[in-house]
């Protein structure tokens, strides 16, 4: 079921340094693409990142926040177009969502990290480094990248108890 996934999933930072499967590879690919986009605009763009000197560019993106990228054996930076549509934020945010849930079904772990909107340490936007480094058009910006492998290690799932169950209302927002 679709909540056990739910359950079980927790940021992974730390990766086996094995390889991915081609063919997870594949689904994983094929996920992105069959994320749902506002009118079916696809204002997102996707770099799938294996060589490892281009993940240790991207842990260094931003000054906190990245560095687990350097090991990951596969990145996905996340791109979007603000000229396709105006809530392309959202479409890479569920993009995002959409693979780091496949990635889970697939035996995977990952983590996001945030990028549009962050400084890099040169004092510049995290965005203008990456634009750089990945041969990026001006047009695209960079909204997050995942990190994805095999955990180094099994990591349980949040507990039912610790869920913020305040967060809930019903009908009207009551203050607790």
């Amino acid at each position: 079921m679709f909540i056990d996934l739910l359950r079980q999933r927790r940021s992974i930072r730390s990766f086996d340094h094995r390889q991915i499967e081609e063919d997870k590879v594949e689904l994983l690919t094929e996920a992105l693409l069959r994320s749902p986009t506002s009118k079916g605009r696809h204002p997102w763009e996707f770099i799938l990142v294996t060589d490892p000197q281009i993940a240790a560019l991207l842990a260094t993106a931003k000054p906190k926040g990245a560095t687990f990228l350097a090991k990951a054996p596969l990145s996905v930076v996340i791109c979007g177009d603000p000229t396709v549509s105006d809530v392309w934020i959202e479409d890479c945010a569920v993009a995002a969502t959409i693979v780091q849930l496949a990635a889970e079904d697939l035996g995977l772990g990952s983590c996001w990290s945030q990028i549009r909107s962050r400084p890099h340490e040169s004092g510049g936007m995290a965005t203008t480094v990456l634009r750089k480094l990945l041969h990026l058009p001006t047009h695209l910006e960079v909204a997050s990248i995942i990190g994805i492998g095999y955990p180094l290690a099994a990591v349980a799932g949040h507990s039912r108890d610790s869920l913020p169950m305040h967060k809930i209302h019903k009908n009207l927002y009551m203050r607790q």
